[in-house]
């Protein structure tokens, strides 16, 4: 594993190495802000030395008069397909030569920039729309300085959350067209650019846009924050869900969902209410109102279709007669937060019917607790390898060789402080563990045939006569992860110290 960060270092070098490494100080965000786990993570940038190379490069460039052409990721079909030819003959293009007036942002990076192309990444801009309602976020992944105009040399770069740290991901502006027109992402604004080139850096970092095609929405999220993910099934969703999607959106989290498709054939086919299965939609908002004559309220949920347009045709849909349910307030301040043309309402008990998952990135795992009062973390990362032979033990259907897996101890030292558990829930004296087990880089290697394997994890309680010599009691297992084939799993446990 730490040999595909040293390669994912390696690829993404623009140009030859440069000096010491240089130190970026971002702003301060505040010691009681919830950004502050994020956006200072690393108080000096770890991968400030090929920000330093993204500054000398564009200086460099300007200096020359010369435009940044990309040796590592360059405009041919090596960095679109890697499994067959492109469909069509693109010209690369930068935006410069597509219209007369290019800009990067107009203002402000918004949800409405984003429009899905050609390229199956719904998945990829449900997350981005959701990075967009979060200003600091955006623009950490986004760095704002960087024009058409001012110290325009056809160099731009990004920032992502890779295994532990941030890299900076430089690409040139040479942009897939077809008859003058963006292939794959674009905004709604003829002369905006800042998605399409953000789409071209997490394509680079992915190796080729075609390695984009299909994923899950918390992937992208986590490389946008860093944060923590969780996975809600709707058909089981807990009692108190409305308040976690409450909760979470007041703090920052990141959300979307979906619908599970049962075969190939049933992938970006519509229901019977105009929802896409297979396709990734970002969670944008809730709203409680009043109905009027009764004492109940409605809840509802905002959605975002990433392909721009909306085809719900079921309750609350944007001509239904349920908006005469409520005030003439209620109603037009809803609609007022709206784009219509991508977004649309539902209500709460719908959305459980209609989608089969709920996807959230939680900025700290903080969030996962509900609560109101921070906690403090100790964190441990530990890098590992499954190798044929030696330590690739399997699941427990193989218990001769299963326990040459992996292994990691850990020591839990204090019971939560809440005295509001319930103490047949299970939780009462226990001590908070969030567990994320991630396998690297399989996307990257699509290409050569890679897949994601299946994974999962057990926890053992260690025996007693281990920890306390002389004392006899067979160790049992405390919690197993279901094995599935996933990029990475994140479960929250309640474990007794």
């Amino acid at each position: 594993m730490v040999i595909e960060v040293v390669e994912e270092r390696t690829n993404l070098e623009t140009e030859a190495q440069v000096g010491p490494e240089g130190k970026l100080d971002y702003p301060p965000v505040g010691s009681n802000s919830i950004y502050t786990a994020i956006l200072s993570r690393n108080e000096t940038v770890k991968d400030a030395k090929r920000l330093k190379t993204f500054l000398e490069l564009r200086d460099k460039y300007v200096h020359k008069k010369v435009l940044f052409e990309d040796p590592l990721f360059p405009a041919d079909d090596s960095s679109l397909y890697y499994s067959c030819k492109s469909p069509m003959k693109f010209e690369w293009k930068r935006p410069t030569e597509i219209c007369g007036n290019p800009h990067f942002i107009i203002d402000g990076a918004n949800r409405s920039d984003i429009c899905q192309g050609e390229l199956g990444d719904c998945w990829l801009l449900a997350a981005i729309a959701c990075l967009t309602l979060n200003e600091k976020l955006l623009y950490r992944v986004i760095p704002p300085d960087q024009s058409f105009t001012e110290n325009y040399a056809g160099i731009f770069h990004f920032q992502f959350w890779r295994y532990g740290e941030w890299i900076d991901v430089i690409i040139d502006d040479r942009i897939p067209t077809f008859n003058d027109k963006l292939v794959f992402t674009k905004s709604f604004r003829k002369n905006e650019y800042w998605s399409a080139l953000l789409e071209k850096a997490y394509a680079k970092l992915h190796g080729s846009y075609e390695a984009l095609k299909g994923g899950n929405t918390l992937e992208a999220m986590e490389d946008f924050t860093g944060g923590v993910t969780e996975y809600f099934d709707l058909l089981e969703a807990p009692k108190d869900l409305y308040s976690i999607m409450k909760k979470a959106l007041e703090r920052g989290s990141l959300m979307g969902c979906s619908i599970d498709v049962m075969g190939q054939g049933q992938m970006e086919s519509r229901t019977s209410q105009g929802l896409v299965q297979g396709h990734a939609y970002s969670v944008i908002g809730l709203a409680e109102c009043d109905e009027k004559g009764t004492d109940s309220q409605v809840r509802l949920v905002r959605l975002r279709n990433p392909w721009g347009w909306v085809l719900w045709k079921g309750r609350w849909c944007a001509d239904s007669k349920e908006w005469s349910t409520i005030s003439t307030a209620d109603k037009e301040n809803l609609l007022k937060q709206t784009i219509q043309e991508s977004e649309f309402w539902i209500s709460f008990e719908d959305f459980k019917k209609c989608y089969s998952k709920l996807e959230m990135c939680n900025l700290t795992p903080d969030t996962l607790l509900r609560g109101d009062e921070r906690n403090s973390w100790s964190v441990a990362v530990n890098q590992g390898r499954w190798v044929g032979g030696s330590s690739a033990g399997g699941c427990r259907n193989f218990p001769d060789t299963y326990w040459t897996n992996p292994q990691y101890r850990m020591l839990l030292r204090e019971e939560d402080d809440d005295d509001d558990d319930d103490p047949e829930d299970g939780k009462r004296g226990a001590c908070t563990v969030v567990v994320a087990l991630m396998q690297k880089g399989r996307r990257k290697e699509r290409s050569k045939g890679a897949s994601l394997y299946t994974i999962g994890f057990s926890i053992y309680e260690v025996p007693k006569e281990v920890r306390y010599p002389g004392r006899r009691e067979d160790s049992h297992g405390l919690w197993s992860v279901e094995i599935k084939i996933c990029e990475e799993d994140v479960t929250l446990l309640y474990l007794h110290p």
